[in-house]
């Protein structure tokens, strides 16, 4: 077995033919075939979300970064754990696609939030002083960097902050489909019932050919998120 990168290995075959079918003849650009029609449709029936907006990018970065780029201004903070992809792995996307907004790295074993240090963290953060950044988004991945989940409680635990304190709560679903293999719950008991406004859904690591879908269970930025993406 090869135990390098998830998303080093090439694609199933049946992926290669549906690209090959979807090559054929022609049809609508920039989100507007019948193809990406087809797509929204059967995301937004996963996760019992029908008023959802739904969009493809090219990979977990521009998922991520973009996601948190309508949901943090370029004064905010952004908070993730220390090891996730956004502080480490992302090349400063997030900072540069936000405009400028930080990001507040948090501690925590495995890989994972607790919600008295986030807590901590948002009162830490002195809001109304102009010297000082404002709270901006929260940002978790699950499965995590290390490998480790978050359960639905867990999650509407952190959800229930974000709430508190008006911060949008972003899911880095780069392995979402694995956590929900886990735990045996449904997509929309892992996202939006917890909690979560907004969710990057992984696909090349889960065997697809250079695609992330995301999912803003709130479309109130769906026009600011085609722009950005537009834009970048």
């Amino acid at each position: 077995m090869y135990f390098g990168s998830d998303n080093s290995a090439g694609v199933h075959p049946k992926v290669m033919e549906a690209l090959a079918k979807a090559n054929e003849g022609y049809a609508a650009s920039y989100g507007t075939d019948t193809i990406m029609d087809s797509v929204r449709e059967k995301m937004r029936d996963l996760f019992e979300a029908p008023d959802a907006a739904v969009y493809l990018v090219v990979n977990g970065t521009s998922a991520n970064s973009l996601s948190m780029a309508i949901s943090s201004q370029p004064w905010q903070t952004i908070y993730c754990h220390q090891s996730a992809h956004a502080q480490t792995d992302e090349c400063n996307a997030p900072e540069f696609f936000t405009g400028g907004a930080k990001l507040t790295p948090i501690a925590g074993e495995q890989g994972k939030i607790q919600p008295n240090v986030l807590q901590s963290a948002v009162e830490a953060t002195v809001e109304g002083d102009v010297h000082c950044p404002q709270r901006g988004a929260l940002t978790i991945t699950n499965l995590t960097e290390a490998g480790t989940l978050y359960t639905p409680v867990e999650l509407a635990a952190l959800g229930k902050i974000t709430k508190q304190n008006i911060m949008p709560f972003h899911l880095d679903g780069a392995r979402f489909s694995n956590a929900i293999a886990a735990v045996g719950c449904t997509p929309a008991e892992m996202t939006w019932k917890a909690g979560v406004d907004i969710l990057s859904f992984g696909g090349t690591k889960n065997g697809l050919m250079g695609v992330e879908a995301v999912v803003l269970f709130d479309p109130k930025h769906a026009w600011e998120f085609e722009l950005r993406r537009k834009r970048a």
